[in-house]
């Protein structure tokens, strides 16, 4: 579909006028890093805030949130109901995935180690790089199993059934902090939720990709056999997470349309539409149970940092996944890649964009965030404001629950 015109719009609503009322989406973010914040949420502008969760210390906090802040306990009971004020997710992001050892596809030295701390060191050694030392090894937590992690989480995304999968992906440029001094230890802000860098400095030890692609591999594969939705971080990784879409994918392709019918049943609402009752065909009562997908149905691109060539990839309308894009003023539009994004989202079909704070405490902070962002892509897409907020707000309901919540 081709971009609109990036001019402004001629008549741009003031400042103060900004529609709330259409409903403001916040795809991606992480209050439960201040859970000081938390109690902020309610008296938010933002309708929803889709809340990611990252490692151990915080699965159960992003749980309880959601649990806590959701007034109507039906409102996360079935597809067609209204969502609360937060969406949770619930995931193992790249940073972390040096903490969960691979007990599925197994390793030799691994599994016959003569005791937990051997197991521990040799794990360490083999998924960081270079090989850490003995005494760094000794500062990090205890690995986790592999199918532990997909056990809990399943029961979580279970627990909460319009729940997504997030935060996953890869990262190329992540190192791992170091271990906290004693005097780190003695300032370190108690507001904030354990197991982050916190200000840290770096050391030279980065996770393997093989390994953060076996960990994200099991997390897709979780989404698709429960079909959930899927928040996706990407840095310097882009073609390695196509990569593995592409192999989720494979022999799941969506048949190719004649010509003739291309126009008709690949319009924005007829594609999307389509879907849904392919979905629903699968699900009719007295059909046999099909096996699990492989991938989820729906992927968010988050804070998408790409260049714009790879969009074609993504977006091909074979794939069985529909893959958006979420931006935040805070990652895209902040460093010398702006020009980069403004042409990303100028190139990006009008039904495939969302918007996101990408923040780790909720609050005023969070809303002028997402009003920053909503009238960015306004702006560049040409939108008038009332229009992009409420195109905005249905793609990100369309990616939470497909077509029967628009």
């Amino acid at each position: 579909m081709p971009a609109e015109s990036s001019n402004p719009n001629p008549n741009p609503t003031p400042k103060d006028d900004f529609p709330w009322h259409l409903g403001v989406f916040d795809a991606h973010c992480h209050p439960t890093d201040t859970m000081s914040s938390i109690g902020e949420i309610p008296q938010m502008k933002a309708t929803t805030l889709t809340v990611m969760s990252t490692r151990g210390e915080d699965q159960d906090l992003v749980l309880q949130t959601a649990a806590s802040l959701t007034k109507d306990q039906n409102a996360t009971q079935g597809l067609s109901a209204a969502p609360g004020p937060v969406l949770p997710c619930f995931g193992w992001h790249p940073w972390f995935s040096y903490q969960i050892i691979d007990d599925v596809a197994g390793s030799p030295a691994i599994d016959e180690a003569s005791s937990p701390a051997e197991r521990k060191k040799l794990h360490y050694k083999k998924v960081l790089t270079p090989a850490p030392d003995d005494d760094f090894i000794l500062s990090l937590p205890d690995p986790k199993p592999i199918s532990q992690l997909l056990s809990e989480s399943r029961a979580r995304l279970t627990e909460c059934p319009n729940s997504l999968v997030g935060e996953v992906g890869l990262d190329r440029s992540f190192r791992l902090p170091k271990a906290w001094t004693q005097e780190e230890k003695e300032r370190r802000d108690e507001q904030m939720t354990p197991g982050s860098r916190e200000g840290r400095q770096l050391s030279p030890y980065r996770v393997q990709l093989e390994h953060q692609k076996s960990v994200l591999k099991a997390q897709l594969r979780l989404a698709g056999d429960l079909q959930r939705p899927v928040s996706v971080h990407s840095v310097q990784a882009h073609g390695a997470v196509f990569d593995i879409f592409k192999a989720l994918w494979s022999g799941h392709e969506r048949k190719a349309v004649p010509r003739r019918d291309r126009c008709r049943r690949y319009s924005v609402t007829n594609a999307h539409a389509e879907s849904d009752a392919e979905e629903e065909q699968a699900q009719e009562p007295g059909k046999p149970e099909e096996t699990p997908l492989p991938f989820p149905p729906r992927i968010c691109m988050h804070s998408y940092s790409g260049p714009v060539e790879p969009l074609k990839q993504f977006l091909n309308p074979s794939h069985p996944s529909d893959v958006y894009f979420s931006f935040s003023s805070v990652i895209n539009f902040s460093g010398p890649s702006s020009q980069k994004v403004i042409d990303v989202i100028k190139a990006l079909p009008e039904d495939r964009i969302l918007i996101e704070s990408d923040l780790h405490t909720a609050g005023q902070q969070m809303d002028d965030l997402l009003e920053e962002v909503a009238r960015q892509i306004c702006e560049i897409r040409g939108w008038a404001l009332h229009d992009g907020v409420q195109r905005l707000a249905d793609n990100w309901k369309r990616f939470v629950f497909g077509e029967k919540m628009t």
